[in-house]
């Protein structure tokens, strides 16, 4: 028996991997079936070449646990290793100081792996001690033992092996006893080598038989060791596709289509892609595609790797030119990932213009699916927006679409404003905003659907793109300030008249913080009273709320604008009324305020051009008194105003059908509308 230390600089390499590789200690199964596979190929290789004389017999990989004697063994029938070969790939591991790994990659628990050539190594990450049963392919040589218990130090010894190839046999410490159930073993096996190119067997096969399950003693082979993303497209069927996709995800419905990745120059990829129905803004699901290096599994969490818009699709993606066993920080960095990444969106690209190209019914047809998809590419990835403005779609309230060319010739006319600016209106609820649509209808404009989770974004981007455009929600202002033609005529109305009507009408709202009272002159025919909500304040909003609440710019409180038509014979109604009950209080209020503002303006004029330290103490407390008796007036002026509003069944009546309208009016306050209009409805 030859003994001796493993060569490394330092005797804490153990304790380095147990530390720092325990929260990916599972990868220890990838890792030894990975080299099994390898090992296995090598022999064909060897045998394809004439190199390797003897038979090859059955190259399955096996996996048993015993959990009497506590251990886990991964048996292949490769090429096997002599007493030197182990010496060579086993013992003498190039490892460049445990103490510069520390300092280097404590942040990185994956990048030991594979980068220090310790993919064998992990298997201690569970094991108390690990022993390697091996015989060569080569004639003449002796099957040889080796042993290590997780220190430098082991032992290597002659041993028997019938045939050649390689056990693995890991005897698994009392804290990961968990990798005795095979339970746990079926779904590492799942996961890391599903789709491996060696057949991978664990247990046996079972069957029904007189009620109850028995045993065949047929081996059970875990994977598909011939997935189809490795076979040419020309060989397949939509069918295959479709039960390959329903394979991956059991639960999902049917995909929308797919795209097979194929490349050999200048890197190699293989892989299908899936675009998935995404029915609901909220039911996304990323990281669905699985990432793979040659056939073995190395992570679905892909976003950084792939661009993010990307990982909304599902599949599978291989690439040898991607490392296995690497941190993601160093995946997001390596130069073959970029152009990887780079070439996969560029495929993406080309299948949807393709699509577009050679059946648009059916592509619009499958829009209402892809446009979550196509705009989170479109508003994160420059070089996707540049392809996809040929194809992306904008689908307006009558269910027709148009591309962005098409579009802007559609409504150039007739939507172009006094500035020479085109105006996209846009609905982000059609039954809501209803009543805005048919206005806007009525003025010969289109108007689009923008109801997606993403399109606040989009149509920012859109904006920056577009020369000379603006997007304006339907019911962010009345119709005729829209899309504004021409200059509009002053109002008739007087400050003064403004304001005593603004005070009657907040005073019949329920809340004067949440409405902003304005007046338009929009014609007998419009509607008394019209909401409206400010475009600017409405995208901060929305800002807000997907910023979520650590936003900067907070929880903005939803303001919108009650628009007043002065030129509504039920407004000059209610101003008629107004002027019948409270003419003499008003003119109380009017003969009080005379005299103070004729005396304010006459210590203006008097102090008129004078620096502040010219003006006299007793001017500015006569001026400040003067101030303060006047806001007194107006504010008893405003509060009685505000009480007739609140009173008068017509103004509350108007504000309410307004409210109505926009779905707002709702609980007690619907209950109070409907009992004022029977009320108000006189039978003749």
């Amino acid at each position: 028996m030859q003994k001796g230390k493993i060569n490394v600089t330092t005797e804490n390499i153990f304790p380095i991997i147990k530390k720092f590789l325990y929260s990916d200690h599972e990868i220890f199964l990838r890792e030894l079936i990975s080299n099994a596979v390898d090992a296995t190929q090598k022999i064909k290789t060897l045998a394809s070449v004439g190199e390797y004389k003897g038979e090859l017999g059955d190259l399955t990989v096996r996996v048993k646990v015993d959990k009497k004697a506590k251990t886990l063994t991964v048996s292949d029938s490769g090429v096997g290793m002599t007493e030197e070969e182990i010496d060579k790939y086993i013992n003498q591991i190039a490892f460049s100081g445990a103490e510069e790994f520390l300092s280097k990659y404590k942040d990185q628990t994956q990048a030991i792996i594979g980068h220090f050539g310790l993919g064998f190594y992990s298997s201690f990450m569970v094991s108390d001690k690990v022993e390697i049963v091996t015989r060569s392919h080569k004639e003449n040589t002796t099957p040889v033992r080796w042993s290590c218990k997780g220190t430098p130090d082991f032992s290597i010894e002659n041993t028997e092996r019938e045939t050649r190839g390689t056990d693995i046999v890991l005897h698994i410490s009392k804290e990961n006893e968990e990798f005795l159930e095979d339970g746990k073993i079926n779904e590492l096996l799942t996961k890391y080598c599903r789709f491996l190119p060696i057949p991978i067997a664990f247990g046996t096969e079972k069957e029904w038989k007189d009620g109850k399950e028995v045993e065949t003693g047929k081996d059970k082979i875990i994977n598909e060791t011939n997935p189809l993303w490795t076979r040419k497209p020309a060989d397949l069927k939509e069918e295959d596709y479709a039960n390959f996709y329903s394979d991956l995800y059991p639960a999902a419905q049917d995909p929308l289509f797919n795209i097979h990745l194929n490349v050999d120059y200048p890197f190699n990829l293989t892989g299908v892609l899936y675009f998935p129905r995404i029915k609901s803004n909220f039911d996304i699901q990323k990281n669905k595609i699985q990432l793979y290096s040659n056939q073995v599994f190395v992570t679905d969490s892909v976003e950084n790797i792939v661009p993010e818009f990307l990982t909304l699709l599902h599949g599978v993606i291989d690439s040898p030119d991607i490392p296995l066993n690497v941190s993601r920080s160093y995946l997001q960095s390596d130069s073959n990932v970029k152009k990887i990444s780079s070439h996969i969106t560029k495929k993406v690209s080309d299948r949807l213009q393709e699509i577009f190209k050679e059946n648009r019914e059916q592509f619009e047809e499958k829009w209402d699916d892809l446009k979550l998809f196509i705009t989170f590419g479109m508003i994160s990835d420059e070089k996707f927006y540049e392809r996809a403005d040929k194809f992306a779609l904008l689908k307006n309230v009558d269910g027709k679409y148009f591309t962005y060319d098409e579009y802007e010739k559609l409504i150039k006319e007739n939507q172009t404003d006094k500035n020479k600016s085109l105006i996209y209106l846009y609905t982000t609820d059609s039954e809501e905003q209803f009543s805005y649509i048919d206005m806007a209808k009525n003025h010969g404009y289109d108007v689009l659907i923008m109801d997606g989770q993403l399109d606040p974004h989009l149509i920012n981007t859109l904006e920056a793109k577009f020369k000379d455009s603006r997007f304006i929600r339907v019911d962010s202002d009345v119709i005729d300030k829209l899309i504004v033609k021409e200059d509009k005529k002053e109002l008739t109305l007087s400050y003064d008249e403004q304001s005593d009507l603004r005070s009657l009408f907040e005073g019949a709202t329920n809340d004067t913080s949440k409405y902003w009272v304005q007046f338009e002159d929009m014609g007998e025919q419009s509607a008394p009273v019209v909401i409206t909500r400010s475009e600017y304040m409405r995208r901060m909003a929305d800002m807000a709320a997907m910023s979520g609440a650590g936003s900067m710019y907070g929880k903005i409180p939803e303001t919108v604008n009650l628009v007043v038509n002065i030129s509504h014979p039920l407004v000059k109604s209610v101003v008629e009324q107004k002027d019948k009950k409270l003419s003499d209080k008003i003119q109380e209020f009017s003969s009080k305020l005379e005299p103070l503002n004729s005396k304010l303006e006459e210590l203006r004029k008097q102090t008129q051009g004078k620096k502040d330290e010219e003006i006299s103490q007793a001017e500015k407390d006569e001026m400040g008194d003067l101030n303060k008796k006047i806001d007194e007036i107006k504010s008893s002026k405003a509060e009685t105003l505000k009480k007739f509003g609140k009173d008068n069944k017509l103004t509350k009546q108007l504000i309410d059908l307004a409210l109505l309208a926009n779905n707002m009016l709702k609980g007690e306050e619907l209950s109070k509308f409907v009992k004022r209009s029977v009320e108000l409805i006189k039978v003749k």
